[in-house]
């Protein structure tokens, strides 16, 4: 492993454990020993994240965490993640999770309702076998580690799993995926794991799903095939940065595809 990776893992033990903290950048960068030009390039590399864009995501990751573990206003808990502005923090925390702290704090039930609608689903979706074309991103998800559940697999604008995907969908077991009818240009597939023996409050706070992610971007171009993609669903890792959408979110949009589609067959 390069001695820069080492130090990469290290400073990103050091937010963890300092995200009480004033995280500037020039701080991390001493961490390291690196200038903070240098340090960011590094960082970029092995997380995918510009320093302090992941340090503002996990801190939004804690701000999901205290909105269904305390009883704190939303806006004590904009102040606890540094956010003076009670608008501005829920601005940002809905961009990056897909619904307001209020939204958020308040899902729970719908969150059982979404895994008992998918754990009863009968008509899946699956894969058509195609020839290649120059609109759609094809590929197979694998697992480190055997589940039975669900996996939600999306394309987005960054590498990290927050707001919402510009292509999404729910697998009901590792295997293809494919996504028809891309638009030009470039994006990031994540993808991550629902078990069928988790609990709401693990899938609003998916800190231990297994998740996979590509740090280099996938582009598409008219009249060029993208490659086939082959990802591998893996436990989570220091460097991964958190998932922020809202899985429950995109459950419940697959499901109202699900019915349009069982009712437009129905005509």
């Amino acid at each position: 492993m390069p001695v820069h990776c080492s130090e990469m893992d290290e400073v990103i033990s050091f937010i963890h454990q300092h995200m009480d903290e004033p995280l500037p950048l020039e701080r991390l960068a001493k961490q390291a020993a690196y200038s903070p030009y240098h340090f960011t390039r590094l960082f970029k590399e092995k997380t995918g994240l510009p320093p302090l864009y992941y340090v503002s995501s996990l801190r939004l990751q804690k701000a999901k965490d205290l909105l269904l573990r305390t009883s704190w206003s939303v806006r004590d808990i904009g102040l606890e993640i540094g956010q003076q502005s009670l608008g501005t923090f829920t601005t940002r925390f809905t961009e990056r999770v897909g619904m307001t702290p209020t939204e958020f704090r308040g899902s729970v039930q719908q969150t059982n309702h979404h895994l008992q609608e998918l754990r009863s689903l009968q008509d899946w979706r699956t894969p058509r076998t195609v020839s290649a074309s120059f609109d759609r991103i094809e590929g197979t998800v694998g697992a480190e580690v055997p589940f039975e559940g669900v996996i939600l697999v999306g394309l987005f604008a960054k590498p990290i799993p927050e707001g919402i995907p510009m292509y999404g969908t729910v697998l009901s077991s590792l295997g293809s995926f494919s996504f028809t009818g891309v638009k030009p240009g470039t994006y990031y597939l994540m993808a991550t794991s629902v078990s069928w023996s988790m609990q709401a409050m693990d899938v609003l706070l998916p800190q231990s799903t297994l998740r996979t992610r590509s740090k280099t971007p996938i582009t598409v171009e008219p009249f060029t095939v993208v490659p086939h993609q082959e990802v591998m669903l893996h436990p989570p890792r220091l460097d991964d940065p958190p998932i922020l959408i809202s899985l429950p979110l995109l459950m419940n949009r697959f499901l109202h595809g699900m019915l349009r589609d069982s009712a437009g067959r129905g005509r």
